[in-house]
């Protein structure tokens, strides 16, 4: 999984937004990327909902807020329409950025083993950096942890 100092690999991916967006192409502002496991799932939701919260507060920051799983984007329109979320979402449907970020690993749950993302949240510099990484995320008060680190960058 990347750390503090890593340069974030680059990525283009389809966006709820319409067509692709690409990391390099928000320089320089700072970016926070947040991997999450599954849209409509209740820490899932949760956490997209308080990154919606917070959303007025990141853009006053000059950050932008990029939420990515593997679902599809259908799924992530329809899952951000269905809960009013206003943050970004990302599909990373074939797991090539979730590979190259390190978010995807062997987890388990109720005695089976499966692979799936670690859900972890990145604050890339303007630089490309990796300014902070959060591994293993709980979600209960992150969004705000995070609003923290950016406002004070």
């Amino acid at each position: 999984m990347l750390t503090e100092g890593d340069i974030a690999p680059d990525f283009t991916l389809p966006a709820t937004s319409g067509g692709t967006l690409s990391l390099s192409e928000l320089r320089p502002a700072p970016v926070v990327v947040f991997f999450y496991p599954k849209d409509d799932t209740p820490g899932c939701t949760t956490e997209n909902k308080d990154f919606t919260a917070l959303a007025a507060r990141f853009e006053a920051a000059g950050a932008k807020v990029l939420g990515i799983s593997k679902d599809t984007i259908a799924k992530h329109g329809k899952f951000r329409d269905k809960h009013g979320l206003a943050v970004e979402l990302l599909s990373d449907a074939e797991g090539d950025v979730c590979e190259s970020w390190g978010v995807w690993k062997e987890k388990k749950m109720y005695g089976k083993t499966f692979m799936g993302i670690e859900r972890a949240t990145f604050l890339i510099g303007a630089d490309g950096t990796v300014v902070k990484a959060w591994p293993k995320v709980k979600v209960a008060g992150h969004a705000e942890e995070v609003l923290a680190v950016v406002e004070a960058l």
